[in-house]
């Protein structure tokens, strides 16, 4: 009798996860990320723009952290091309047209009033 596996390595599939190392360092990154702003928001550190500033850098970093440790955007199996990373990046740049045109139009709308 033929034993049938349902293991993926069985099937020549080749599917790349993290280390404990990588998630442990993504873990205490996102932790960081996370308590940096509640600090700086919660002691009242800056005034409304450089704490905004703040709050959005580590948002982005946060962001990073999330696809490269957890997500595994960077991991390839054998030749095949980025197509996950091509496609993040086109829509990331469709999101920052949006809201970029968005503020732009709402900023400029009552100009001429």
């Amino acid at each position: 009798m033929a034993q049938h596996s349902t293991d993926s390595h069985a099937h020549g599939e080749d599917h790349a996860h993290g280390s404990l190392k990588s998630y442990i360092i993504g873990f205490i990154l996102s932790i960081i990320l996370t308590i940096i702003p509640l600090v700086v928001v919660m002691n009242h550190m800056f005034k409304a723009g450089p704490t905004i500033l703040i709050v959005m850098i580590t948002a982005v970093l946060q962001f990073v952290v999330q696809l490269f440790f957890f997500m595994h955007v960077r991991d390839r199996t054998g030749n095949q091309p980025r197509w996950n990373v091509m496609a993040l990046i086109f829509g990331l740049a469709i999101v920052l047209v949006v809201v970029s045109g968005s503020v732009w139009i709402m900023a400029y709308n009552g100009v001429g009033y």
